[in-house]
């Protein structure tokens, strides 16, 4: 069995890769050909955290993975999110191989919103902003700008310096201007598309902040409250990886979603997946000033697609370290 450590996975994913990859994928968990159950989780309420399990197979992409993610929401100074994946050998079942997977998480959550963006953002979209500070924040400021020709951008965050710490990290990272926003409604104000990467209760993206012709996202998902209000629900069109996981219960579906659902500001059948879009059996934006949002639950196939082409690569290159189980 094939080892591959953080450092390997990170120098052996492609980020354009990827969201192809995602893209994909999401068209193949539309079309139904893939194996994919919802989320289960053991909780750990005296952390309000979670050890979740997360298996899927992706016969077009040759994968066979299952997912172990913890996501502990206070975790300062370490990730939210930490996880392994291991890809088994879909002809035989065998395990093939172990790999750090909170990199892959991060960068597959992005790469979702990014595919988002690529289908939905208005194609003069130029101005990004960033709703939190961590570790999605920064995977977003990387990868939107990989599907639209972002000319500056804004990071909003309940601690200033670590917007203005993130905001220079990206500056750095991508050529594009980035800055601090003074709060969240001036960072939202005006921008082309808005990226909510938060574990906030009480909404971040709120209909009052948001232009017409935006496209938004949102990663967050908690067992407590939600980042998007009702009314942009109503007044957006509303895109996910899969209806099936984003309308079940927590911890695999999202309560912005689910909620309303229950308060009436939207309909289930009015949800369009992002692979109905890919395959052309849903339609996207029909008009500049409409409002779009991605809700993103982070579904297994993309894990699995990740997963696929880090394993790819590093059978290619001679990387990791073989293991005897």
């Amino acid at each position: 069995m094939l080892f591959l450590s953080r450092r390997e996975v990170e120098k052996l994913l492609d980020p354009d890769q990827l969201i192809d990859a995602v893209g994909r994928a999401m068209a193949e968990l539309s079309a139904g050909r893939v194996s994919m159950p919802a989320r289960v989780a053991a909780m750990v309420p005296e952390r309000n955290g979670l050890l979740g399990a997360m298996p899927a197979a992706l016969p077009a992409a040759g994968a066979l993975t299952a997912k172990l993610v913890s996501v502990f929401p206070r975790n300062v100074d370490l990730p939210t999110h930490q996880a392994v994946i291991v890809a088994f050998d879909p002809a035989t079942g065998t395990p093939a191989a172990l790999m750090d997977a909170t990199y892959i998480t991060a960068m597959r959550t992005a790469a979702g919103s990014a595919l988002s963006a690529r289908l939905l953002a208005r194609a003069d979209a130029a101005v990004l902003a960033i709703v939190g500070t961590g570790v999605q924040a920064r995977a977003h400021g990387l990868m939107i700008p990989r599907v639209r020709r972002i000319s500056r951008g804004r990071v909003a965050g309940r601690n200033a310096a670590k917007a203005a710490a993130l905001a220079g990290e990206l500056t750095e990272a991508t050529g594009i201007p980035f800055q601090a926003a003074p709060s969240l409604a001036a960072a939202l104000s005006g921008a082309d598309i808005a990226c909510a990467t938060t574990h906030s209760t009480e909404p971040m993206l709120r209909r009052e902040w948001i232009a017409p012709g935006t496209h938004l996202t949102s990663v967050g998902v908690t067992a407590e409250g939600r980042e998007v209000d009702a009314q942009t629900m109503a007044d957006a069109l509303v895109v996910v990886e899969s209806r099936a996981a984003s309308l079940a219960p927590y911890p695999s579906g999202a309560n912005d979603l689910a909620w309303a659902i229950r308060d009436g500001a939207l309909r289930a059948e009015s949800i369009v997946e992002l692979g109905e879009l890919l395959n052309g059996t849903k339609t996207g934006r029909t008009f500049a000033a409409q409002i779009t949002l991605y809700k993103s639950v982070g579904v297994a196939v993309q894990d699995a697609a990740a997963a696929a082409l880090v394993l790819q690569a590093a059978r290619k290159a001679g990387a990791g370290v073989e293991l005897q189980l």
